[in-house]
């Protein structure tokens, strides 16, 4: 019988006194990522038995405005690319990019 191979990803999360982020680590040793710093992160999960997404949104508290923009400008652009590659449709996967050119464009991400 062949042996399965398990993948583990790892997140460590420092809170202050308040249950606040201060730090962000993760490792995934087959992807080659060894307890390395993020400042923010979004996890989500399919219960299919619920038919409903689980998510875990954190971020550092020093988190720049910024870099949250950016950050959610990138997400939505990679969950575009994936929902594209998951179902193949085009129209759709089409629509969902130019939100994401829209989003840019009102919170002055892109460049003219």
């Amino acid at each position: 019988m062949e042996k399965k191979h398990t993948s583990k990803i790892e997140l460590s999360v420092e809170l202050d006194d308040n249950k606040v982020p201060e730090q962000l680590h993760w490792t995934a040793k087959d992807g080659g990522i060894s307890n390395a710093e993020a400042k923010a992160m979004m996890l989500s999960v399919w219960d299919s038995k619920a038919q409903e997404t689980l998510r875990i949104d954190l971020w550092t508290k020093d988190m720049p405005v910024d870099e949250m923009k950016l950050f959610f400008h990138q997400t939505l652009v990679e969950m575009s690319k994936t929902f594209h590659r998951a179902t193949q449709d085009e129209k759709m996967s089409a629509t969902m990019m130019d939100f994401c050119d829209y989003f840019a464009e009102k919170l002055e991400l892109k460049k003219n």
